[in-house]
């Protein structure tokens, strides 16, 4: 996708990255700028932005068939202990970093892979581990990925009272039983019943629900059901992605590999399950926050993770694989287990591949992530970058107001209906001519 017109809405799903989460792309990254790494971890920070703080649990029961990320499933007790005490060691040498000198973390986020996979023990001891060395206790928002099978009410009581989550995220992604196990899905839809039951009892500040429009085998009477259920639930946010096909999913080399057509329904039919489900809880009362997330309440349901870090925010990552930001430079950690494994095993950071960007290319970041709100305020950008993008980038704007996806009003630039339920196409309009139609990851 390198041109400002967008895909046609009738595109199939075929492989390759369609969410952008990031800038320049990722396959720009390398081990070249490390040095850049190390310099922004190893000085005072630079920019007064929020800190926050990332943990990846890689290991799922499962495998997903449309799932990219660094999992591991069919582990042990052993091999799931090593990986905690590592963690917890590398926590300790970021605690020692300059970077964060006296800084509280604003945000922290326990992502997978399965964070839930862990058991209460477990996370017990990893809370206990990290409090030697940081706190959260000021943290706005302390979030936690949970899969439904894994837990269990000892499990959520672990999550509230011990580790002091404040913000649940409930990967449900369908109610069938028949689509979650067509798709590899770990869980079933009693267990999300169950679950729900001990997440209601621990009175979580903020409890997410995660579907995904598109599933294989998903139609629009399934589609419906499980919007109605998710309403019956009523959690205070709701998250839909659109289902895509990056190049190492078990669906992926399915297709490239046998030269099969892609199962995903194609993009029109997934946007207009989406657009369904955002009337579907705008009628009982729930307001789009972004392209993807609705909410029931925008004064109690804060979002610290997306929108700092979306604004340019310094985010410490721990464990395989994960990526972070710091003062401006961007690194991930080694895609390696052993490697990780080993590396802060002999009290190194596990630094895997670092991007320095210049000061046009931040702008280009924040830009298209904040787009995926539905809006920007020319004036913010003006203020902090001193670049009028509406002038900038006019052509685009000009193309995107013709196309009926977007239009302008004064300083504020706000996408149509159509603009957001497809706006991750839009955006490879705004990179850098030597970032256009490369591969994004």
């Amino acid at each position: 996708m390198s041109s400002s017109t967008p895909p046609s809405s009738t595109e199939k799903t075929e492989v390759g990255s369609y969410f952008i989460s990031n800038y320049p792309p990722y396959s720009q990254w390398n081990k070249d700028q490390l040095p850049a790494v190390e310099t922004a971890l190893h000085s005072p920070a630079i920019e007064k932005t929020p800190l926050g703080l990332y943990l990846h649990i890689p290991f799922c029961r499962k495998r997903c068939k449309f799932c990219y990320f660094k999992v591991f499933t069919d582990v042990n007790a052993a091999e799931v202990t090593r990986y905690v005490d590592a963690l917890c060691n590398e926590i300790s040498m970021v605690s020692e970093l300059e970077i964060m000198s006296d800084r509280p973390f604003r945000f922290v986020y326990f992502g997978g892979g399965t964070p839930s996979f862990l058991s209460p023990k477990q996370l017990t001891k990893l809370a206990d581990r990290l409090r030697q060395h940081i706190t959260w206790d000021g943290a706005e928002e302390v979030t936690f990925e949970c899969e439904p099978g894994t837990l269990s009410e000892t499990k959520v009581k672990t999550l509230r009272d011990v580790l002091g989550v404040t913000r649940v995220s409930l990967g449900i992604e369908n109610f069938s039983d028949k689509i979650l196990e067509d798709n590899g899905r770990a869980h079933l839809s009693k267990q999300v019943f169950n679950a729900w039951d001990w997440i209601t009892d621990a009175d979580f500040p903020n409890v997410n629900i995660d579907l995904i429009s598109g599933m294989v085998g998903e139609t629009w009477e399934n589609w419906k059901i499980n919007v109605e259920k998710t309403i019956e639930l009523s959690p205070e946010s709701v998250t839909i992605y659109q289902m895509e096909l990056p190049f190492n999913t078990v669906y992926s080399k399915d297709i490239l590999g046998n030269k099969t057509e892609s199962p995903v329904a194609d993009w029109r039919t997934k946007r207009d399950w989406v657009e369904y489900a955002f009337d579907e809880f705008q009628k009982v009362g729930y307001s789009v926050s972004s392209a993807y997330t609705v909410v029931k309440d925008p004064a109690k349901v804060n979002f610290s993770y997306r929108d700092n870090l979306w604004q340019g925010a310094d985010l410490l990552a721990t464990g395989i694989a994960s990526f972070g930001h710091a003062s401006g430079v961007h690194y991930q950690n080694v895609a390696d287990l052993e490697k990780y494994l080993s590396t802060v095993e002999s009290g190194v950071l596990p630094l895997g591949r670092g991007f320095r960007p210049t000061d046009h290319q931040k702008l280009v970041r924040e830009m298209i992530l904040l787009l995926k709100r539905g809006y920007l305020d020319t004036a913010y950008f003006k203020n902090k970058f001193d670049v009028d993008v509406l002038q900038h980038w006019k052509s685009v704007w000009d193309d995107y107001a013709e196309q009926d996806l977007a239009n302008v009003n004064g300083d504020r630039i706000e996408l149509t209906t159509e603009g957001l339920l497809r706006v991750d196409s839009l955006l490879p309009a705004f990179f850098e001519p030597e970032h256009q139609g490369v591969r994004y990851t």
